[in-house]
């Protein structure tokens, strides 16, 4: 695929930062713990993007886990983990692993009995990379864990243990409200889990986005398009329903220069974000998506469904601060996009303050000490 100058200047440097993580997480993987560390975590990872967008914070942060806590770091692969194949690092005094989404019973115990093996009296956490908020492995783990670190949880935790239709809090809102067939689901929440969640960093930390937002904030200036609307349209029912009111929401608007479509290579979405001016995020299977960054990174104004209900960190879903919420049902969202584009001055507000919002958490050590409850002793 050819690819435009720009479009292939962001490759290049995604491409490099991608490399350094894989170097940083092979270092891990290929060394014991050093005798007499008095704190050694060790995470049992996935390899792919998703979940390794929760693990390099904690390379990239390795100093400030050693300052604040004594902590040497060392990774091993679940898969490995779950063969039984040789792991180097033994005797860790904390383990926080990652799973499948769809993790069996089988592979669980398998887990488990490999930490109680090589790291016994070890704690032990789970690093939830999934998208949805729900607590599916509660029941599950409650009584094998020690901390539940997840990306984004929901702001009323009574709202966890509740029916759904379908397995998430937004398969229910769409299939109420379009009135889709979804069966009633329910994951039960044990007495105690709640205390031992924790909310973790999301795609901010990922290896290819936040070297970006460390380094000079995106220009401001003129753009040539309105409104940058790609996504994907395809998936479950009622993902496909959701995805197809915002394609409608968007294909009713007049007089607004906006891409729409799916397919385009990642580095030409980048490039595409760069030169637009606000940029519509859909919730994806989760409420939080690779996009709300990428949209900050770029410069373009994230418009997103209301994220009211929802906690995470660092936090760049502060209404008309560092993002501009919509309706669910988009009913507002033409409103709200023209405001945005007859306003140069606002628009230019948000982009700065929802970088600056980021770039100021990144470059502190608000990592480290939000991981205070998995290694402070």
């Amino acid at each position: 695929m050819s690819l435009p100058l720009e479009a292939q200047i962001i490759w290049v440097r995604k491409y490099l930062h991608r490399r350094r993580a894989e170097w940083l997480r092979m270092r891990a993987m290929s060394r014991p713990f050093s005798r007499g560390a008095a704190s050694r975590l060790l995470l049992v990872t996935q390899g792919e993007r998703l979940p390794q967008s929760q693990i390099y914070p904690f390379h990239h942060y390795a100093a400030d886990l050693r300052r604040l806590y004594g902590a040497e770091l060392r990774e091993a692969d679940l898969g490995d983990f779950l063969s039984g194949r040789p792991v180097v690092a033994k005797g860790a005094t904390v383990v926080a692993f990652q799973t499948h989404y769809d993790v069996s019973d089988h592979d669980l115990d398998r887990l488990f009995a490999r930490i109680a093996s090589d790291h016994p009296g070890a704690r032990v956490a789970c690093l939830d990379w999934f998208a949805p908020t729900d607590l599916r492995n509660a029941s599950r783990m409650n009584d094998r864990i020690d901390l539940y670190i997840k990306k984004h949880v929901l702001r009323d935790l009574d709202r966890y243990g509740k029916p759904t239709l379908g397995d998430t809090n937004l398969s229910d809102h769409y299939a109420r409200r379009l009135n889709l067939d979804e069966p009633q689901r329910q994951f039960d929440i044990p007495s105690g889990f709640l205390d031992k969640l924790v909310v973790g960093p999301s795609f901010a930390t990922a290896p290819t986005v936040l070297p970006r937002l460390l380094g000079k904030p995106p220009p401001a200036g003129p753009r040539e398009l309105d409104l940058h609307a790609r996504f994907e349209l395809s998936g479950t029912p009622w993902y496909r329903a959701m995805r197809a009111e915002a394609d409608a929401a968007v294909g009713a608007l007049k007089g607004v220069r906006v891409l729409r479509g799916a397919g385009v290579h990642p580095a030409q979405f980048l490039a595409e974000l760069c030169n637009s001016k606000v940029c519509l995020s859909p919730f994806g299977y989760g409420e939080v998506c690779w996009r709300d960054y990428e949209a900050v990174l770029t410069g373009a104004v994230l418009v997103k469904p209301d994220m009211s209900h929802i906690v995470t960190d660092p936090d760049i879903f502060i209404p008309w601060e560092t993002y501009a919420p919509v309706a669910w049902d988009l009913s507002d969202f033409p409103e709200i996009l023209h405001r945005l584009l007859a306003d140069a001055p606002l628009r230019e507000r948000l982009a700065r303050r929802a970088f600056e919002t980021l770039r100021t958490w990144l470059a502190s050590d608000r990592f480290a000490r939000r991981m205070a409850p998995l290694l402070a002793t």
